[in-house]
């Protein structure tokens, strides 16, 4: 039996008054936590603003797209094949070629986001013009195949095989995700505060003082938690490369460190960066440290939220290892705030280092662990 590999990413940033992460009427997102209120951003806005950077660290062959234009996705790749096919043919033969995976297709679109590598369209493009070439009808299996991770890896993107897939009218094309990613919450208690604003028109009448237009945006700000794991070998199965898990997990630690959800941006410019980054290799199970914060934190006797938190994290982790025996394998740590610069000595073989040293250091890691259990480093599809 392989002995599995996680890494948990573990980070600690304050935001500054902010609306990043919105609920239905507008407030930000909060939640309850060791009883009291506590301000939150969605993983799946976390998620979504980390597949954005995805771009800057990976070729355009290896981050898929989430679409219900699957249909048109294809055509495109029909068109670049044979450049002088009709259009409309074009879309009815990429149509007759998602079908025959089992997605249910009606006017040319999937009903549903449907995640897509462009290996997977790409592949499906080259049945559609077999299709229009011999005018033989699409082979279903082979159609099916192309979607099949377990069977067809090498197609798959970075992101599909992180955080799957759902596939609603055919349930063997499902993606196991890879990567777990948490809410965000505060560390402290959240105290949301309104902002009342008004605007005046630029030609309004001389006579007129009065404002055209008033209004409050609520807002917050907050020292987050924030979580992630990511199931190496998992990411490996689901991907057929070890070269290419390897290239994914430096994308997504890099992308997740890095990104920020856009929420009300042009209001507050919100843009921060981690206070404190921990990145542990661990060969048991993934252990979140929130329990830390169970007990709001809150600035006292000098220090900030900040170093007080670090301080809760490496007792927390401490605690944990003695207890169940989960200490990591390795583990690296990204100071950025003064009030972070304790964290390392607090946790017992951590080394310091620089983002981008991190990020080299987790990916050889696995590289080596991979090797050892007999991936391959090279091979594309």
């Amino acid at each position: 039996m392989v002995e599995p590999l996680f890494i948990d990413v573990h980070i600690l940033q304050t935001i500054p008054p902010s609306n990043i992460n919105r609920d239905d009427t507008g407030s930000p997102k909060t939640a309850r936590f060791g009883g009291v209120r506590r301000a939150r951003v969605s993983s799946q806005a976390w998620k979504k603003a980390t597949r954005d950077l995805f771009p800057e660290y990976l070729d355009d062959g290896k981050v898929g797209q989430r679409t219900v234009y699957a249909v048109q996705l294809i055509a495109d790749y029909v068109k670049e094949l044979l450049p002088d096919a009709d259009a409309d043919i074009a879309v009815d033969a990429a149509a007759k070629a998602l079908s025959a995976t089992g997605v249910n297709v009606k006017n040319n679109a999937t009903g549903y986001l449907l995640f897509m590598a462009p290996g997977q369209a790409k592949a499906l493009a080259q049945l559609a013009v077999r299709l229009l070439e011999t005018g033989e009808a699409v082979d279903k299996k082979a159609a099916r195949e192309i979607l099949d991770v377990k069977k067809r890896p090498l197609l798959n993107a970075v992101d599909v095989a992180m955080f799957g897939r759902m596939v609603a009218d055919a349930p063997d094309l499902n993606v196991d995700a890879s990567v777990q990613v948490a809410h965000a919450i505060g560390i402290g208690r959240m105290e949301p505060e309104f902002d009342y604003y008004t605007a005046l028109d630029d030609r309004h009448p001389e006579d007129n003082a009065g404002a055209a237009m008033v209004g409050t945006t609520e807002f917050t700000s907050a020292t987050l938690y924030r979580y992630a794991d990511i199931d190496v070998l998992h990411l490996c199965e689901n991907l057929g490369s070890a070269r290419a898990a390897c290239q994914g997990i430096e994308a997504f630690l890099k992308s997740f460190v890095m990104s920020m959800p856009t929420g009300k941006q042009n209001s507050f410019a919100n843009r921060t960066l981690p206070a404190a980054v921990v990145i542990q290799l661990r060969s048991m199970q993934p252990v979140s440290l929130v329990n830390a914060f169970e007990k709001p934190v809150e600035a006292r006797d000098g220090k900030s939220q900040v170093e007080i938190g670090c301080e809760r994290l490496a007792e927390q982790e401490k605690a944990i290892d003695e207890a169940f025996g989960t200490a990591p394998k390795q583990t690296f740590v990204v100071v950025a705030d003064p009030g972070a610069k304790a964290l390392p000595d607090a946790l017992p073989g951590a080394v310091i280092v620089n983002l981008d040293a991190a990020v080299r250091g987790v990916s050889q890691a696995c590289a080596a662990y991979l090797k050892d259990n007999g991936y391959q480093t090279e091979g594309e599809e």
